[in-house]
């Protein structure tokens, strides 16, 4: 049985096991507080600190993880992206203070003081720009060092911001985006299936599965209206008359319209439904 290195808290631990259960997956455990857990009776799911999964996959202790796309890298490690799950989306990014006059790198001069959670990563980027820095490794929220006078600038995480700007700070550059992923080692073949059914899953949430009865007629102005994967899937109704069964897939975040545009070629019976998983 394959062993999986899971978050074992925070909104990752979490978004991680909606994902999983979706999967047809769901973690089945003694108790709140276990250590392991089973994923479905398909794989032994292992909970440990995010930080640490990215040691755990490429020691061979876990077949694979998921974890942020920044601590993988933070790591140093040798380690293959297998998946981007899609959520826990964030950037790294370098932040002066707003009255520190820097507003881009061209403004950083001299060795600066660096306060960062990320010392690996951030002393990578100066490097590549060009910069001379002194690193200074922080284990919690970066943000107050500036104001302590730890250090003249911070590399640390945001999703929007807001953060930063509460504290006085501005952002100067973006060093990586990140975000969830399925790690693994060197050996990814027996992760083929697993790949395959969170994708499926991943596919699925932004598209809605959408039925109707329309006119025979509106056929083909119905193709610019529901394009589907590979175009609508067309049946004919017994006893409908002039009408046919219409089914196709049609993206989320514009089913609103999608509605809209059916009713205005005759279409009848609109039904819309989430889809579960979605296969190419």
């Amino acid at each position: 049985m394959l062993k999986l290195a899971l978050p074992n808290k925070g909104r990752l631990a979490e978004e991680t096991r909606e994902l999983f259960d979706d999967a047809g997956l769901p973690v089945q455990a003694r108790g709140e507080r276990a250590l392991s857990a089973s994923l479905g009776g398909e794989f032994e799911a292992i909970f440990v600190r995010a930080q640490d999964i990215p040691e755990f996959v490429a020691d061979g202790a876990a077949d694979a993880g998921v974890t942020g796309w920044d601590l993988a890298c933070e790591s140093g490690r040798t380690l293959r992206d297998l998946l981007d799950l899609e959520f826990g989306s964030c950037r790294l990014v370098v932040a002066a203070r707003e009255e520190s006059g820097i507003a881009g790198l061209d403004d950083i001069r001299g060795a600066r003081r660096v306060a960062t959670p990320f010392p690996r990563l951030a002393r990578s980027f100066f490097d590549r720009m060009g910069i001379p820095v002194e690193v200074v490794p922080v284990s919690g929220a970066a943000e107050i060092a500036p104001h302590l006078g730890i250090a003249d600038i911070v590399v640390d995480l945001t999703s929007t911001g807001s953060t930063l700007r509460v504290n006085g700070l501005r952002e100067v550059a973006t060093v990586m985006g990140s975000s969830a992923r399925l790690i693994a080692g060197q050996e990814t073949g027996r992760l083929a299936q697993l790949v395959a059914a969170l994708t499926s899953v991943l596919r699925a949430r932004g598209q809605r599965y959408v039925m109707a009865n329309v006119p025979r007629a509106a056929l083909e102005r119905l193709k610019a209206v529901l394009p589907g994967l590979n175009g609508p899937t067309v049946i004919d109704v017994m006893n409908g008359g002039d009408l046919v069964a219409v089914h196709a897939v049609a993206p989320a975040c514009s089913i609103y319209r999608t509605i809209h545009d059916l009713k205005a070629l005759g279409a009848q019976g609109i039904l819309v439904t989430r889809i579960e998983r979605l296969m190419p």
